[in-house]
C-alpha cells in the first residue's frame, strides 16, 4: 500500500515540471517574441532542466512540458507542419538533455552541459529548414545570404543556440539549482526509488 502515494507523488511532480515548463516557455514566447523559438534562442524554461538533478521526474516532466509548449508554439507561430519539426526534434532535444543530466548529476558542470549539447546539435539541425520556409535566408544582425548553404547555416545555429542555452542553464539554471538546495526543495524533490537503483 506504499507504493500508491509514492507513484501519486511522482506523477504530480511530472505534471507540475511540465505545467511550469509549458507556461514559462509561452510567456518568453509572449514577452521576447522570436527568443523562445527562432535562430537566436533564450528559451528561458530550459533553466528548469536542472530539476533532473534532483528527480527522475523531471525528465518525462520536462520532456511533456515542452511538447505542449511546443504545440501552442505551433499554433501561435502559425509555423503549419514544419512547425511539427519542433515539436518532435525540439521535444526530443529536451528529453536528451534531460536524461543526461539525471545520468551526470553527481558532476554538475558536465551534467548541464547535456542540454547545451542536445538543442545546439538537434534544433540546429531542423532550424534552417523552417527559415527557410519563412523566408529568414540571412543571420540576424548581419548581412550574410546564407540561402542554400546548409552548413553555414546548421554551424550559425548550432553556435547560437548553444550560446543561448548555455546562457539559460548556466546563468539561471545554475543559480536555480542553488537555491533548491539552499532552500531544502532540493531534498524533498529527491526520490527513494531512483531509476538507476542507487
Amino acid at each position: 500500500m506504499e507504493q500508491q502515494p509514492n507513484h501519486s507523488r511522482r506523477i504530480a511532480r511530472v505534471g507540475l515540471i511540465a505545467a511550469l515548463y509549458a507556461a514559462m516557455t509561452i510567456l518568453t514566447l509572449t514577452l521576447l517574441q522570436g527568443l523562445a523559438w527562432g535562430p537566436v534562442q533564450l528559451r528561458v524554461s530550459e533553466a528548469l532542466c536542472v530539476l533532473a538533478l534532483f528527480t527522475p521526474a523531471a525528465i518525462p516532466g520536462l520532456l511533456v512540458g515542452c511538447l505542449i509548449a511546443n504545440l501552442i508554439g505551433l499554433s501561435i507561430t502559425g509555423s503549419g507542419l514544419l512547425g511539427l519539426l519542433d515539436v518532435v526534434f525540439g521535444s526530443l532535444a529536451t528529453l536528451l538533455g534531460a536524461l543526461w543530466m539525471w545520468r551526470f548529476r553527481r558532476r554538475r558542470l558536465l551534467a548541464m552541459l547535456g542540454p547545451v549539447l542536445s538543442n545546439a546539435l538537434i534544433v540546429a539541425a531542423y532550424l534552417p529548414i523552417i527559415l527557410a520556409a519563412f523566408g529568414f535566408y540571412t543571420i540576424p544582425f548581419t548581412d550574410i545570404d546564407l540561402v542554400g548553404y546548409y552548413p553555414a547555416m546548421y554551424l550559425f545555429g548550432f553556435i547560437s543556440i548553444a550560446i543561448g542555452e548555455a546562457l539559460v542553464i548556466y546563468g539561471l539554471g545554475w543559480p536555480l539549482a542553488k537555491l533548491f538546495e539552499f532552500s531544502g526543495l532540493a531534498a524533498r524533490l529527491s526520490d527513494t526509488d531512483k531509476l538507476d537503483g542507487d
